[in-house]
């Protein structure tokens, strides 16, 4: 029984965390765009503007939900549920602490401490595209159709750049286990260190993923209304909201996770550290939002697979060849 209780306490703890710290992103997110944009941003709802986030959820919770009448009715209701599993299901195998010790068991900080974890992160984020897919698609809008193909070019084509800097870390330490990565690292070297270009190709290829700016066209307001949620209202847009989301969650804990030593710090190694650096990379997706231009599509193709993909894979095979000759030495 308690094989079962404490992973199910560890799985609610983890998405309690994901689904309060999420608003308080939104109104992190205005709060510093409002200042880099100098005005005020939120301010009215509760002090500071920290209730505003709440007053957004109970418009949304509010407001009526249409369907489209030309809409493909049992897709357009699933994919949003598909995106907000697909962000959850990601934050799984993601170590926020050390092992500590509750009544002589052994707890690992994470839900799964799962011996591949990297491939199982690479597998759940993919179902995330499926979402944007099928939203664009069901609902029967032009509008939506092109930001849905768009997601899917965008996706397919930054996922084998954040696979290939994926590919470098696992290469460097040996295995596909993240709280081994964080070992290592904490009794070693940050990669950030061993593993500079890996890390600059996951930021942008991380960017590009959460469909956040520079890399937002498959929501471009300014050609596509919304993208693939156009005709999206109420409680099924938030959730593609939400997923967006956690979904930077996710990215900047797996950043902090395999390239800034995750959970260890200078002193007592806990979620703290996590937290400080998780914070430090949304912090950047703000910046960028705030800083950079939209691509244009050509652009944002011809960065992945004329820039990219040639930088991933040489940084590969350096990794492999340096690998060789230490495990041969």
């Amino acid at each position: 029984m308690q094989d079962l209780v404490v992973p199910m306490l560890r799985t609610i703890a983890v998405i309690a965390v994901l689904m309060t710290l999420m608003p308080y992103m939104t109104w992190f997110e205005r709060r510093v765009l409002a200042a880099m944009q100098v005005r005020h941003g939120p301010n009215r709802v509760g002090w500071q503007g920290l209730l505003q986030p709440l007053a957004d959820g109970l418009k949304l919770l509010f407001k009526e939900d249409l369907t489209p009448s030309n809409s493909d009715r049992w897709l357009y209701r699933l994919a949003p549920a598909i995106a907000l599993f697909a962000a959850l299901a990601s934050f799984a195998v993601i170590p926020f602490g050390p092992t500590v010790e509750i009544q002589g068991t052994m707890v690992p900080m994470c839900i799964a401490d799962l011996d591949i974890g990297v491939l199982y992160l690479l597998g759940v984020s993919s179902l995330g595209v499926y979402a944007l897919v099928l939203g664009g698609w069901a609902s029967g809008s032009k509008y939506s159709l092109m930001g849905a193909l768009r997601a899917a070019a965008q996706v397919v084509s930054y996922e084998l750049i954040l696979g290939l800097a994926l590919i470098a870390v696992v290469l460097t330490v040996g295995d596909t286990k993240l709280s081994t990565i964080v070992q290592q690292q904490h009794d070693g070297v940050w990669l950030v260190f061993l593993q500079p270009v890996a890390f600059v190709l996951y930021l942008i290829a991380a960017c590009a993923e959460t469909n956040r700016a520079p890399f937002d066209l498959p929501e471009a307001e300014t050609e596509l209304v919304a993208g693939y949620h156009t005709e999206y209202s109420g409680m099924r847009f938030a959730m593609y909201f939400i997923a967006e989301y956690i979904n930077m969650l996710v990215v900047s804990s797996l950043a902090a996770t395999l390239f800034l030593g995750g959970f260890s710090g200078p002193f007592w190694p806990g979620p703290w550290w996590l937290i400080l650096k998780l914070m430090v990379f949304m912090f950047l997706f703000v910046w960028l939002r705030a800083t950079l231009p939209r691509l244009r599509y050509d652009q944002l193709m011809r960065l992945s697979w004329n820039k990219l993909l040639p930088i991933g894979l040489l940084n590969l095979a350096v990794t492999a060849v340096i690998v060789v000759y230490r495990s041969g030495k």
